[in-house]
């Protein structure tokens, strides 16, 4: 388990490890089957109900708080900790293409920036995350961060130069690429309430201190940013993604765009 603390264990295990109960109660909401479930004895007393839900019981193992808290990565566990087996996790359906709706990630380096995305791109009814290297999705403080939505969403991870094919292929095909620009940016940036959103749509993020790659920027079809006031020079990435992501659910629930 310690060893899946870092990325070169996830990868060489096939495992996940995510702590906590509320991540367990996910991941049984979600069908998925642990690998393994670590407890103390003082968990197992008060959650009988959600022990009878394991699908395999027998997978379940007891120690002692101090053996729990050596391979957890937080300082105050809540008595649980369970492996998932990576190749279980959501992948993109063959065939299917191209998506309505894609959140791309340019170099995110922040783990709970990047979960907090995760979690508001899971509510907005983002069909693909697709990651262009940046912060592994697959490590604890991002499942943390996303409450679980790491484990739902169909996630991507790829180099830079992989990214820009892929929207490439996509815009070919009728996806609009949306990128999210600061105010002061100068072309055809408007404000994003005026965009069509329910066309099909990859909404384009970059890196926190640098934005997006200017390759990225150049391929997009579609630039929005977010007016606010000049007494703050940008947003935090998470903070106006959920603005901007929650736009669509709102267009297409509310009045129309003209």
């Amino acid at each position: 388990m310690r060893r899946l603390h870092r990325s070169s264990g996830r990868l060489e295990q096939g495992l996940i490890l995510l702590e906590g109960t509320h991540l367990l109660q996910e991941a049984l909401g979600l069908g998925l089957r642990p690998q393994m479930v670590l407890v103390t004895p003082d968990w197992l007393t008060r959650h009988g109900a959600l022990v009878e839900r394991l699908p395999d019981p027998g997978r379940l193992r007891s120690a002692s708080p101090e053996v729990l808290a050596a391979a957890t990565t937080t300082r105050h566990p809540d008595g649980v900790l369970l492996t998932l087996a990576a190749a279980d996790l959501p992948s993109p359906a063959a065939g299917v293409s191209p998506p309505a709706f894609v959140l791309a990630l340019d170099r995110l380096q922040d783990p709970g920036n990047l979960g907090t995305l995760l979690r508001t791109a899971l509510a907005a009814g983002v069909e693909r995350v697709w990651l262009a290297e940046g912060a592994d999705p697959l490590q604890p403080k991002v499942l943390r961060a996303s409450s679980g939505a790491a484990l739902a969403l169909p996630i991507e991870r790829m180099t830079a130069t992989d990214l820009l094919t892929r929207l490439a292929a996509a815009k070919e095909r009728g996806v609009q690429l949306v990128a999210a620009m600061v105010p002061e940016a100068t072309g055809e940036v408007r404000p994003y309430w005026e965009l069509d959103w329910c066309r099909p749509t990859a909404l384009l993020l970059g890196n926190e201190g640098a934005g997006l790659a200017p390759e990225l920027v150049r391929l997009a079809d579609r630039w929005v940013t977010i007016p606010h006031s000049p007494a703050v020079e940008s947003l935090n990435v998470a903070a106006a993604a959920a603005l901007l992501l929650l736009e669509r659910p709102r267009q297409a629930h509310g009045r129309p765009v003209p």
